[in-house]
């Protein structure tokens, strides 16, 4: 049997060579982690609201890594973790065109809680979050990549030390630090303070 993750590493070189018909060999066997990933932003059925779901997520995603470019990837934690990014763009640019659209008076108020998972146990507004995370990231930018990568791309802290190249017990700190910052920086915006 082989073993998925080199697989998925060898059709990533395939593709990196330029190989397209790797593309959609990968798609098939990646899609069910990337969907869980999308899966795991959204919470409850939804108020009727939401227009963003995780299938059209992951759709988003694959064409934002391949749609370009053919990039070029190490590994399959590598190709997570820029999927990881390519969701936080996507959900990111949806929430502030939602935003947008209620500043303009020509929809329905819609409240802006994105049926994100909630950060620790708490409701997270993905805005706040990008914002606290580009606020975080001028502190430490190593920390912000470890929220990315543990929130957008569900990478466990050995995968994340892999696609970062440090020590397990770097990330478990950074992991902490990260945590505790973002808790306060988001507990001190929803109460209506300056972060």
């Amino acid at each position: 049997m082989t073993d998925p993750s080199h697989e998925v590493t060898l059709l990533l070189q395939r593709i990196a060579a330029g190989d397209r018909a790797a593309g959609d060999q990968l798609l098939p066997i990646v899609y069910a982690q990337l969907r869980a990933l999308a899966k795991g932003h959204f919470r409850g059925p939804g108020d009727g609201a939401q227009t963003l779901q995780p299938t059209a997520l992951v759709h988003e995603a694959f064409l934002k890594i391949f749609g370009e470019r053919t990039p070029a990837f190490v590994d399959r934690e590598h190709f997570l973790a820029v999927a990881a990014s390519a969701m936080r763009t996507i959900l990111v640019d949806h929430a502030r065109a939602r935003a947008a659209a209620k500043r303009g008076g020509y929809h329905a108020r819609v409240p802006l809680d994105a049926l994100l998972v909630p950060f620790e146990e708490s409701a997270c507004d993905v805005l706040a979050l990008d914002d606290a995370l580009g606020r975080l990231s001028k502190i430490s930018a190593q920390a912000a990549q470890v929220v990315e990568l543990r929130f957008f791309g569900g990478l466990e802290q050995t995968d994340v030390a892999r696609v970062l190249g440090v020590s397990v017990s770097s990330i478990e700190r950074d992991w902490r630090m990260a945590r505790a910052w973002l808790r306060r920086e988001l507990t001190t915006d929803e109460a209506g303070g300056v972060a």
